[in-house]
């Protein structure tokens, strides 16, 4: 299907390029208009999941007393909230960066649960429904409230292994976690779905308006439940009449009434890949060259990261859009089943290493 592995030679990219050489995600039907992304988007967008998921919520208190909401995907069929095998791989899926959980994240979902996954959908503070209890929501790359997440899954699922998939802009805090966490960071492996790698850059480029006003649009109206809370930290009448994801974002977490900074700041402390050489974990990129929300390829894709990390793999094709991927037929979208292939071949390179070596599964 014309995608390349772009990554650092090691014996594991080798069986990744064999593995992802062989799944026939990469060799399905097209897309009939492969020059149009923006189409491709919004059809992906407007496609509901097939068949509607069964979700069962859990309130996660934080060590702040804030809330995080976790949903697992228990499917259409009945299943028990968070069941599965003793030995089932817990999959956590993180919504982009509005919180807005997609028709596609849900059939990434679906498509987990059918091959003995347990999926489980991680929403911030104040998104999609879940309660803001302390005036603080999560800065875009800050992964405090998704480290407390990681720790309780792993307490809670402790012999299974944890992996984890980020749609869009929510990338940002599923990068900014891997490496700030290091080796520490408790997942077997990671993959982003047209991840956005550099934060600032991509919030003052400004996106087509056809995806920036929706999402800003979803966020505002999130926020206004919550107006009378956060008018004690930051103005609301500004808040609420941004014009845009920028103005929004500088808003809420730079012009704040106790502790004001500037966007430079901000960024310093949020830029997705700022520990980037940190990250112990192999990660997939999947990524198009012509997503319009990214932005243009030359000056979006840190393809130096990839060629200097032993942990960074992207695998670049030249149409897909914007988390859409499409293809004729069920499934809808190539890019889930290139993310299962690639943790089903991670889950059997690791299990040949351990044979080699000779090393104890870990307890």
């Amino acid at each position: 299907g014309h995608c390349r592995l772009l990554c650092k030679p090691s014996a594991l990219a080798q069986h990744l390029m064999r593995s992802l050489g062989r799944s026939a995600a990469l060799r399905g039907g097209r897309w009939p208009w492969p020059c149009w992304p923006r189409l491709q988007m919004l059809w992906q967008l407007l496609q509901p999941p097939e068949p509607e998921p069964v979700v069962a919520r859990e309130l996660l208190q934080l060590s702040d007393a804030g809330l995080v909401a976790l949903d697992w995907l228990v499917g259409p069929w009945g299943a028990a909230g968070g069941g599965g095998a003793v030995s089932s791989p817990v999959l956590l899926l993180i919504p982009n960066a509005a919180g807005k959980v997609t028709g596609g994240l849900l059939q990434l979902g679906l498509r987990a649960l059918e091959r003995g996954f347990i999926p489980v959908i991680f929403n911030r503070r104040g998104h999609n429904g879940c309660p803001l209890t302390t005036p603080r929501l999560q800065p875009f790359g800050d992964p405090g409230d998704l480290r407390e997440a990681v720790t309780y899954l792993r307490c809670r699922h402790p012999s299974a292994s944890l992996l984890a998939v980020s749609e869009g802009s929510g990338s940002g805090l599923l990068l900014a976690y891997l490496g700030e966490s290091g080796s520490s960071s408790r997942l077997a492996a990671a993959a982003c779905i047209s991840p956005i790698f550099r934060g600032r850059d991509w919030f003052e480029a400004r996106m087509p308006w056809l995806y920036e006003w929706p999402l800003l649009l979803h966020l505002k109206q999130g926020l206004s439940r919550y107006a009378g809370a956060l008018a004690e930290v930051v103005d609301t009448d500004r808040l609420l009449g941004s014009r845009s994801l920028r103005e929004l974002e500088e808003t809420l977490f730079c012009r704040t009434r106790s502790r004001p900074t500037s966007w430079e700041s901000y960024w310093e402390r949020n830029e997705p890949l700022r520990d980037a050489d940190e990250a112990a974990v192999p990660v997939l990129c999947l990524c198009s060259a012509d997503d319009p929300v990214r932005g243009p390829a030359a000056q979006s894709l840190p393809r130096e990261l990839f060629r200097s990390s032993p942990y960074f793999f992207l695998l670049l094709t030249p149409h897909g859009g914007h988390c859409a991927f499409p293809r004729r037929g069920p499934g809808r979208c190539w890019a889930h089943e290139a993310v299962l292939e690639y943790f089903r071949a991670m889950a059997e390179f690791l299990r040949t290493e351990e044979r080699r070596k000779g090393l104890p599964r870990p307890r």
